[in-house]
C-alpha cells in the first residue's frame, strides 16, 4: 500500500475513520455531559481538527488521539455549560402552560434540581448511572464497555443513586 493510501488526507481513509469511530466517539462524550449536543459538537470538532492536521498524523493511532481530544475538550466545554445553566436558572421562563402555576413551579423546581443534582454528579458515576438508566445497559455491559469490574460499577451507581436522594432529599 502507498503512504498516500494510508494518510487521513485521503478521504477514503478518512471516511471510513469517521464511520468506524463517531458513534462510540459521540456515545463516549455523551455519558460524560449528559448532554447529546455537546457531545455532537465535541466529535465535529475533533473529527474537524482531525481533518484540518491530517498530514501530521498517523492512522493506526487516531483512535487513541480522537478520545484524548474528546476529553481534553469535553473539559474546556464544562466552564462554559456551567455559566449558561447559571444563566438560564436566572432568566425567568416564558412559557404558559392551562395548568395550575403552583404545579408547574414545583416541576420545574424538581427537574431543575434533578438536573442540577445528575450534573454535579462525579463524572464517573454520573457515566455509570446514565448508562443504566437511560441506555438501559446492564451492569455488565457498562462494566465491559469502562473496562471496569461489575463491583466498581455496583459501587458507583450506589454512590450516584445515594447522593441524588440527598440532593433531591425532601421532593
Amino acid at each position: 500500500m502507498k503512504q498516500d493510501e494510508k494518510s487521513l488526507c485521503n478521504s477514503e481513509v478518512f471516511e471510513q475513520v469517521y464511520k468506524s469511530h463517531v458513534t462510540a466517539l459521540r456515545d463516549y462524550v455523551y455519558y460524560k455531559s449528559g448532554d447529546i449536543d455537546v457531545a455532537e459538537d465535541v466529535v465535529q470538532d475533533c473529527f474537524m481538527k482531525i481533518w484540518n492536521n491530517c498530514a501530521d498524523i498517523i492512522v493506526d493511532s487516531v483512535k487513541s488521539l480522537l478520545y484524548r481530544m474528546a476529553t481534553n475538550s469535553f473539559l474546556n466545554t464544562v466552564k462554559h455549560k456551567k455559566v449558561i445553566l447559571e444563566h438560564q436558572k436566572l432568566k425567568p421562563n416564558s412559557d404558559y402552560t392551562n395548568e395550575n402555576p403552583e404545579f408547574v413551579l414545583e416541576e420545574k423546581e424538581f427537574l431543575s434540581k434533578l438536573q442540577s443534582a445528575i450534573a454535579d454528579l462525579p463524572e464517573k458515576d454520573r457515566e455509570v448511572f446514565l448508562l443504566n438508566r437511560i441506555d438501559k445497559k446492564k451492569y455488565r455491559e457498562i462494566a465491559d464497555l469502562l473496562q471496569i469490574s461489575i463491583k466498581t460499577v455496583e459501587k458507583r451507581m450506589s454512590s450516584a443513586l445515594k447522593q441524588l436522594r440527598q440532593k433531591i432529599e425532601g421532593i
